[in-house]
């Protein structure tokens, strides 16, 4: 692709964010310009469907980015372009549906892909380095599954490279994220059996660096990757992002989640019990069809019992095409305002009290480029005054 001013929307998860800049850095890797939409030749939207309210936000998108620049491509990709194509083609003549996976082969022209390395001031201090991709789950409430596909995971002589790259190039926090994380493995008999396994050929790939563990889904916690997380000594960060969804294992059955209530609880106790530093952070949905006022409740008690340190708060959004958005039993939405910020009101107490606790500890943190830095345990900070960007750093907490 021949260089050109580009600029690029990027909506939805962390695996978004990766594919976004590893775009970007190929387009700038061959001459091309990063500039504001309306200076742009080109506009890449990645879009999200993962709710319907995730999709009203990739509509106003690409109907923005078209208003915004009168003659730009407007390339539309992800996981919304995969679910209903047409949708987005009858917005303008200027729209392009491309599939993700055939975006960086329309734009990589002969780069390689360690002749891009996103690092540089237009992208974040933490490196995402994407291992796996698609799902094999089909909670109720979700149409990722759909619209990624079948899970499969790259070949850990890739991620290997890849890893030792941005690790000579001196970045210091790289953070591991799929779909569906901890279904990564190998099918042949030389490859990594699991997600602990390839950790443990990365901790030696970039010895500089620490590694951070994205996402992952309860079910893939196995007692190989607490041991890990326990003996690595924060090279792999004490931190692990649980999604719960809901503290009611009613509920969390009408979810197809793969575990009660009960099941997750013991899962944070025994891992804290053999890391004591770890902090949790988790996902929440309120306002699941046929919620109710006791099953609210039980969420409260589990943020309580867990302790988490962060917890991002989702009302439901019916997205249509799932099975949860066919149900009558739909929650008003003043109920799920309410319990949206009570919840929230909750949580922000729990994570005050777990800062608290944290109160003269040592961690490393990661010194981000806007005079931030970022703990072990994934607090926000002010960096050290003697620091600057991409440094690791051990503060008191």
């Amino acid at each position: 692709m021949a260089a050109m001013n580009f600029s690029i929307i990027n909506l939805g998860c962390k695996v978004n964010r990766v594919e976004s800049d590893d775009v970007a850095a190929t387009l700038l890797a061959q001459g091309s310009q990063f500039v504001e939409l309306e200076e742009a030749q080109l506009i890449i939207v990645n879009t999200c469907t993962v709710t319907g309210e995730a999709e009203k936000k990739t509509r106003k998108a690409v109907r923005h980015a078209l208003r915004a620049n009168e003659s730009a491509t407007v390339v539309v990709t992800g996981c919304a372009a995969a679910i209903d194509a047409s949708l987005y083609e009858e917005m303008s003549p200027r729209v392009r549906i491309v599939a993700k996976g055939d975006l960086m082969q329309k734009v990589a022209a002969s780069q390689q892909r360690l002749e891009r390395l996103r690092v540089g001031d237009s992208f974040p201090t933490r490196v995402g380095i994407k291992v796996q991709d698609g799902c094999n789950n089909a909670c109720t409430y979700c149409i990722v599954h759909v619209a990624r596909g079948r899970a499969w995971s790259q070949p850990s002589s890739e991620i290997v490279e890849e890893v030792r790259a941005y690790g000579a190039a001196g970045v210091r926090e790289l953070v591991l994220t799929g779909i569906n994380l901890g279904s990564y493995r190998e099918s042949s008999p030389e490859g990594c059996a699991n997600l602990a396994a390839l950790l443990r050929q990365l901790l030696d790939a970039a010895p500089e660096a620490r590694f951070r563990i994205s996402s992952i889904e309860p079910r893939d916690i196995d007692d190989e990757l607490i041991a890990l997380l326990a003996e690595s000594e924060g090279r792999i960060c004490r931190h692990l992002h649980l999604p719960l969804q809901s503290g009611s294992s009613k509920v969390l059955k009408e979810m197809a989640r793969p575990y009660d209530a009960r099941w997750y609880s013991d899962l944070i106790d025994r891992i804290r019990a053999e890391v004591p530093s770890v902090a949790f952070s988790t996902d929440i949905i309120v306002g699941f069809p046929g919620e109710t006022d006791d099953d609210f409740q039980m969420t409260l008690d589990m943020v309580r019992h867990c302790r988490f340190a962060k917890v991002h708060v989702f009302r439901y959004s019916k997205r249509d095409g799932t099975p949860a958005a066919l149900r009558a039993d739909q929650i008003p939405p003043e109920i799920k305002s309410q319990r949206s910020k009570e919840l929230e009101r909750v949580a922000d107490e729990v994570r005050a009290q777990e800062r608290a606790s944290r109160a003269g500890a040592r961690e490393m943190v990661l010194v981000e480029t806007d005079g931030a830095a970022t703990s072990e345990s994934y607090y926000t900070l002010e960096a050290p005054a003697d620091s600057s960007p991409g440094m690791l750093v051990e503060i008191s907490m």
